[in-house]
């Protein structure tokens, strides 16, 4: 039985980086796809998936608009969680943290380097609002097709990024007969600290 861990004691945003490129070499569907949770004023949490965009020292990013569910929780409430799961790895990521606001300027460039017909889609969606039916959606999907036949897509003002800054990164790693592999950095200042965690 191999006592020792395996998760190494680093700086935990590239061992991030080492784990993240060995999941995007691996996972046959969208290795960036990450559990997002947040949290109304009073506490209420949900949860949903969305996809990192970005991330580095600053922080992990990912876009959305801000008036669905997700995106009032996080106005009223700029605190979240992420979780990566790479089932193909037996791996698993916690993320915890303030989130801030892109700049307008990251926004724009982010959406207009989707797809037109992504474009289009994001900007005729009142997001996690009531639909009727999908046929009033696709409706307002043409009119805007036909509104910009050729070009980008104006970005709504209301479409936009946040980037969590994280206290908190936990690595998990599946061992035989339940006996994981944990190990939590948190923030201290400038560094980190860095503790091993019974499974």
């Amino acid at each position: 039985m191999d006592n020792k861990s395996a998760i190494p004691q680093s700086d935990p945003i590239d061992l991030f980086e080492t784990w993240f490129a060995e999941a995007r070499a691996s996972e046959p569907n969208d290795s960036n796809a990450m559990a997002l949770a947040t949290a109304t004023p009073s506490g209420a949490p949900s949860l949903r998936m969305v996809l990192l965009k970005g991330h580095g020292p600053g922080g992990f990013t990912f876009f959305t608009n801000a008036q669905s569910r997700k995106g009032e929780e996080i106005r009223a409430n700029m605190q979240a969680a992420l979780l990566f799961h790479w089932k193909s790895l037996r791996r698993q990521i916690r993320i915890e943290g303030p989130l801030e606001e892109v700049s307008a300027a990251e926004a724009d460039a982010y959406f207009h380097s989707r797809p037109r017909v992504s474009q289009i889609g994001s900007a005729a969606s009142d997001q996690s609002r009531p639909l009727a039916e999908r046929a009033t959606y696709f409706a307002r999907v043409e009119a805007l097709a036909e509104q910009y036949p050729e070009g980008d897509i104006p970005r709504p003002a209301h479409w936009t990024g946040f980037r969590l800054a994280p206290q908190r990164i936990e690595f998990w790693l599946d061992r035989p007969n339940r006996l994981h592999d944990r190990r939590l950095f948190a923030r201290a200042g400038e560094g980190w600290t860095d503790t091993l965690l019974y499974p």
